[in-house]
């Protein structure tokens, strides 16, 4: 199973992408600042709601010499609380309106210590300090509703006026939220619209050998479920990051405003959370891996049984394949169970955890204020506001650590993918070379030292036809892949026209070529479509001249659509003999210099074949065509045919020649008709 280090290098090419649309992102990371600065604060405006304009009835009040700007009317006299007065604007007589348990009274004159418990018995209070435990005795007047209302009445509107202070904040929050996720989810979708058209450019300038080791299901999960998972990086993660690291700097800050203790007892969060971020990646990393690795095993686990349904209805392999697919999910299971249980150990329970013992630590310390510091109720309430709205986006940072985690480890598997070394698509065409083909001692291995082909020379001139026969295994393909540049020679070179072909560009050397294998592939999409593969350089003419070269034609006019007929994945809904018609129709149509035929024959019936080889007759002529047959019967009009034996040339000749020497072609030939006779 493929686990490996998550590259350093891995965030750095995240930024780079991110960095693409940069403008978007700092706008909304701009949105996401001013969003948290305004809605903290909220805070600041209801600390001063509650001691300045509810709690601040027990402010000094003093009479005042009639009706006037916040004076309130008691008794057939007008009072003014103290910090509403104008700088050197007389005060009369003070008095006091005091809250003593769910009660208010009037006091006429001043009260001799601010701070002590109150309790009323016969219209006196008495006030005892909690220090030196002494009392003081006052007479005192229980207010109705009525006449406290009077007293709140000059408040009100600034209470509304902080109300809708408050709500218009909350508004722009809004507004400046909405802003910031539209301009990341746009950033975030266009970033990996981007990746995923990078990975799949880069997915076809990949050799052809790199496929041979690696599923197609893999393949399939790093440009889908991986990018995928890179936008919850930008969208989610990001996000939560910036507006956690916002929150906790904005709320010491404020904290520090408010009063000094709180800051400081508040700040060990900070390092708190360091430790918690390293700790926890040290052990979800490795479960990530795990996880995205196992998941891409199960794509394409899944991807190779939907291909080969057929196959194991066939050979009753349900039960096995379940058994193999059960194994791999419960493997994803147990990691996922995992993941999932180091995430609740150190999710919103472990913060509520710290927060609360902050909370307890605060109500200790400044119990009976020990600390000798003026803490007002809306002070405290302002820190428990404050300390909420800044453990709010630490829980969002640490459930988003696991996305995270799982973001790097996917982006890791995508650039891998992408730094695999391939071939740039060169841009242009070449004019049509004339198909004169040469091997000169030509050795190739798939893997080191284990070689295919030895010394293997030959010369196909333009427009004749060279077959290539074998036992299985004898290197025939190997040739013709090398031919295409699939592979690369180990040792020797291949020439075109004269030219090596390793000096030419792969697509380059292609243009020219066309090939139809024993296994047609067909796209979804028509016949039509099928035959010039959506290449605007064949005409509509040049697909219907195609197919009647290969006697196709009036086959597929019998269809409802004729050549319009809708074709499936792989043309499942076509015979195996229409299939490679259409294959052999789209070969012809790009009128290839060189025509590869790799079995070409071999699925198709006896009928069709001769339809086939009047065409090939035809189309032959000027233009250089290999064949790779088992059947012989279908080369005997061949100029060359090759015979390969453990990788090497071991007979060569024409048919008759090749009877003459009785060698293994004679062998074969004799077996073949032996068997036809036979049947």
């Amino acid at each position: 199973m493929e686990v490996t280090e998550v590259s350093p290098k891995t965030g750095k090419r995240l930024f780079q992408y991110a960095m693409l649309y940069k403008k978007p992102i700092l706008m909304a990371i701009a949105l996401l600042v001013l969003a948290a600065c305004t809605e903290l604060a909220g805070p600041f405006i209801a600390k001063r709601m509650i001691d300045v304009h509810i709690l601040g009835i027990e402010k000094k009040w003093h009479e005042v010499q009639g009706e006037q700007p916040y004076a309130v009317s008691y008794q057939g006299k007008w009072y003014k609380r103290e910090d509403h007065f104008e700088p050197g604007e007389a005060k009369g007589a003070e008095v006091r309106v005091l809250q003593a348990g769910a009660s208010y009274y009037w006091l006429e004159g001043s009260l001799a210590g601010e701070e002590g418990s109150r309790k009323v018995e016969g219209g006196q209070m008495t006030v005892t300090d909690p220090d030196t435990g002494s009392s003081s005795v006052y007479p005192v007047t229980q207010l109705t509703r009525s006449e406290l209302f009077r007293f709140y009445e000059p408040e009100i509107p600034a209470i509304v006026r902080l109300g809708l202070l408050y709500l218009g904040l909350l508004l722009l929050v809004g507004a400046f939220t909405y802003g910031q996720q539209r301009l990341l989810q746009f950033s975030a979708n266009r970033i990996v619209q981007q990746m995923r058209q990078d990975v799949f450019a880069h997915t076809q300038r990949l050799p052809v050998k790199y496929y041979d080791n690696l599923a197609a299901g893999q393949v399939v999960s790093r440009i889908t479920n991986d990018t995928e998972t890179i936008r919850e990086l930008y969208v989610q993660v990001l996000a939560q990051f910036v507006n956690g690291i916002v929150y906790m700097v904005a709320v010491i800050g404020a904290l520090f405003m408010l009063n000094t203790t709180l800051a400081l007892i508040a700040l060990p969060i900070v390092p708190i959370l360091f430790l918690w971020v390293i700790l926890y990646r040290k052990f979800a990393v490795g479960y990530n891996r795990i996880i995205r690795t196992k998941l891409s095993e199960i794509n394409a686990m899944i991807n190779e049984s939907i291909q080969g349904m057929a196959i194991i209805q066939a050979f009753r392999r349900q039960k096995e394949t379940m058994q193999e697919f059960d194994e791999m999910n419960d493997y994803h299971y147990k990691y996922q169970n995992k993941l999932l249980n180091l995430n609740s150990l150190t999710s919103h329970n472990l913060v509520n955890t710290i927060r609360n013992l902050i909370f307890a630590l605060v109500v200790w310390l400044f119990w009976g204020d020990n600390l000798g510091a003026a803490v007002t109720v809306g002070l405290l309430y302002a820190f428990i506001d404050y300390m909420n709205r800044m453990f709010s986006p630490i829980v969002g940072i640490v459930n988003q650590l696991s996305t995270l985690e799982t973001a790097r480890v996917s982006a890791e598997r995508v650039f891998r993918l992408m730094d695999e070394e391939g071939v740039e698509v060169a841009k242009g065409r070449i004019e049509r070379y004339k198909g004169d083909v040469e091997f000169k001692d030509v050795s190739f291995a798939y893997k080191k030292d284990e070689y295919v082909l030895r010394k293997i020379s030959f010369h196909a001139s333009q427009g004749e036809t060279v077959a290539l026969v074998g036992h299985t295994g004898s290197g025939k393909s190997s040739i013709l892949n090398l031919l295409f540049r699939f592979y690369d020679t180990n040792e020797g070179a291949i020439l075109v026209d004269g030219k090596d072909v390793r000096d030419m560009p792969k697509q380059h050397l292609r243009q020219h070529m066309g090939i139809v294998l024993q296994d047609p592939f067909l796209f979804t999409g028509t016949i039509a479509s099928n035959v010039s593969l959506d290449n605007p350089d064949i005409s509509r003419e040049k697909i219907v001249q195609a197919l009647k070269d290969v006697g196709a034609y009036d086959m597929f006019m019998q269809l409802p659509n004729g050549i319009d007929e809708p074709v499936i994945e792989k043309g499942s809904t076509l015979s195996a003999g229409q299939r490679q018609l259409i294959s052999f129709a789209r070969a012809l149509a790009y009128d290839p210099a060189i025509l590869i035929l790799d079995e070409a024959t071999a699925s198709i019936d006896t009928e069709t074949e001769a339809v086939i080889q009047q065409a090939l007759d035809v189309l032959k002529r000027g233009r250089t065509t290999f064949v790779i047959a088992h059947r012989l019967s279908t080369i005997r009009a061949a100029d060359q045919i090759l015979v390969l034996d453990r990788g090497e040339i071991v007979e060569r000749g024409n048919h008759d020649e090749l009877l003459e020497q009785r060698g293994k072609y004679y062998a074969m030939y004799q077996l073949q008709q032996g068997t036809i006779l036979t049947a």
